[in-house]
């Protein structure tokens, strides 16, 4: 009796298509009388690859994933780029603040360094006349504030603030009774209107004399002039 033996192969795609092969073999010629199987040679086909729609289909597929992914990648570029900017933008303002914050608390300094040591080179519109209101900021401005009381009060008792006040028994004149009037011309020719150029000179002979005006003000007290 003649037997037949049959072999089957499946090959599977990676998109999930499966092709089915199958491998026949008939045996013929055998001995009617043997009992032993006999396998006929066979022809093998495979389906290799995928078919051209299949490969169409997975070559699209592919090319949208990298259209996705490289648009991710812009997006991501363009978001640091815009991150760093602003960052930038950032850090450029924080600076500058820093920067005015600084100028401004230099200016304060200086402005407080001045007003406390006074400005000898202050100018001031000329007038006709001067309130006392005007002659102390005046002074307070020349003189400074560290020193603005010891002046004033040794200014108060000579003068009391008056520019045009004249001793008539001495001929001392102005807010500093100078004496002679006219050594205040060393500041300037107006000094006999001007009261900057008489506390200019008063200044002046303080501190050479007694080294500031509140070394004029402790001679003072004891002597009563200066």
């Amino acid at each position: 009796m003649s037997r037949i033996s049959v072999r089957g192969l499946a090959v599977a795609s990676a998109t999930a298509v499966t092709t089915v092969g199958a491998v026949v073999g008939v045996a013929s010629g055998a001995d009617q009388g043997s009992s032993e199987p006999v396998e006929a040679a066979g022809t093998t086909t495979l389906l290799a690859d995928i078919p051209a729609g299949q490969q169409a289909q997975q070559a699209s597929l592919t090319e949208q994933v990298q259209a996705q992914s490289d648009a991710a990648d812009a997006t991501a570029r363009q978001t640091a780029e815009q991150t760093a900017r602003v960052q930038a933008a950032k850090d450029a303002a924080a600076k500058k603040k820093a920067a005015d914050d600084a100028a401004a608390k230099a200016k304060k300094l200086r402005d407080e360094a001045t007003a406390s040591r006074g400005d000898t080179r202050a100018t001031f519109p000329v007038q006709s006349h001067y309130t006392i209101a005007q002659v102390q900021a005046m002074a307070k401005q020349i003189v400074g504030s560290s020193q603005f009381a010891c002046f004033s009060n040794i200014v108060t008792r000579e003068s009391g603030w008056d520019y045009t006040a004249t001793n008539p028994s001495s001929g001392a004149y102005g807010l500093v009774q100078s004496n002679p009037g006219d050594k205040m011309a060393s500041v300037a020719s107006d000094w006999r209107t001007n009261p900057a150029t008489q506390i200019k000179w008063g200044l002046n002979y303080m501190n050479n004399r007694y080294g500031s005006p509140c070394g004029a003000w402790d001679y003072w007290q004891v002597h009563h002039n200066y």
